[in-house]
């Protein structure tokens, strides 16, 4: 949409154009034949009405096309304005009906000009230069129309292409989510069995008295139940394919299996600060492992053939945590990037939503040296 500002200077143009072609034409009148006293004050004041109405050929262009062009018989300074009225047509309305007012006016600036001088040489130099500028201004407003069409067009694709980023993002969110979501299943419905079988134990102990034996068949009994209910819940988000099931999920002891099947894929991996006895809380080291996964298919997919450091580390204090970074050279950017497979980025959003779960960091992008780094800050509390 164009602004006010741009609408007042396009019809301060338009209206100059227009009064410089009708004073054009008004001189070339003015040497030509005999004219009465009134003459050059109705020609001039239906040549300066018919500019100032040019502002309306947005809104009404094919009824002011059609009021301006019978004024040929009465002023010579208004046809200036009749061209810019019939190029408002093409620019506002269809070729179809651009092509018919243009035809209304050749034929009625064709018959005028056969009145006043049919046969000679005027009548063909004045028919062929006004017919010449009716094509020029239908032109110009076909060339306009198109032009923004085309501006149109082009931000109606962007604004496809920000909706569909859009709907991959929030796709991402929500796969992430339900990853999450089986994860915990998996984690819990564990931990829950393991509580209903140790409670079973309790209870059929020889020295337990009766009120533990109640007690634990109450908390057997609801462990039972809240199993259950966790199965029936979960069925509602678990949408995984054959390969997810209810296998153990990866802990951060399985990062360097991940790290060994990549190079077996044919990626140079180096494993840094990676020690077995870290005391990582379960559900962080699992999300360690999604993000080294991650980091590692990233890398796979935009820089094949790059050396990739994986480094895993823990920090102490009063903000225990794990920093996962995964680092490689950012890809050449002349030949070859074509052979890269393209990537939407909805992993690096689904990495995002798994750090917020846990209050953590995540960080992505290029360095300084020339390295392309992910790194997020996993917390857990001590």
């Amino acid at each position: 949409m164009r602004s006010r500002g741009g609408g007042r200077l396009s019809d301060a143009g338009l209206i100059l154009l227009a009064a410089l072609l009708g004073g054009f034409f008004f001189a070339d009148s003015l040497s030509t034949g005999d004219h009465g006293p009134a003459f050059p004050y109705l020609d001039l004041g239906v040549g300066a009405a018919a500019c100032a109405a040019l502002l309306l050929r947005r809104r009404w262009p094919v009824a002011l096309a059609l009021l301006l062009i019978p004024t040929l018989f009465a002023s010579t300074s208004a046809m200036g304005a009749t061209a810019i009225a019939i190029g408002a047509v093409a620019v506002y309305r269809s070729v179809r009906v651009a092509a018919l007012v243009l035809a209304v006016h050749a034929v009625m600036v064709t018959a005028l000009f056969a009145l006043a001088a049919w046969g000679t040489r005027e009548f063909w130099m004045g028919l062929t230069v006004v017919l010449a500028l009716d094509a020029v201004a239908v032109a110009v407003g076909l060339l306009v129309r198109s032009q923004r069409m085309l501006v149109a067009s082009l931000r109606e694709q962007a604004r496809q292409a920000e909706e569909t980023q859009r709907l991959r993002a929030e796709e991402a969110r929500h796969a992430e989510r339900e990853r999450i979501a089986r994860e915990m299943h998996d984690v819990l419905a564990h931990r829950i069995s393991l509580l209903a079988v140790h409670a079973g134990a309790l209870q059929v102990r020889r020295s337990a008295t009766e009120e533990e034996r109640a007690a634990a068949e109450v908390i057997r009994q609801h462990a039972y139940a809240a199993l259950e209910d966790l199965r029936e819940v979960i069925r509602m988000v678990r949408s995984a394919g054959p390969d997810e099931g209810d296998r153990p999920q990866p802990v951060l002891a399985d990062i360097p299996a991940l790290v060994e099947q990549s190079r077996r894929a044919g990626m140079r991996v180096e494993l840094d600060g990676f020690d077995p006895s870290q005391a990582v809380p379960e559900s962080i080291g699992r999300h360690g492992y999604r993000i080294v996964q991650e980091g590692l298919t990233n890398a796979r997919k935009h820089a094949p053939g790059a050396p990739v450091r994986v480094t895993i580390s823990t920090v102490d204090g009063e903000a225990p945590g794990l920093v996962v970074e995964v680092t490689n050279p950012l890809p050449p950017t002349a030949s070859g990037t074509a052979d890269r497979l393209p990537g939407a980025g909805t992993g690096l959003i689904g990495l995002r939503e798994r750090v917020e779960v846990v209050g953590g960091r995540l960080e992505h992008g290029p360095t300084p040296d020339g390295q392309f780094r992910l790194r997020a800050w996993l917390p857990w509390r001590g």
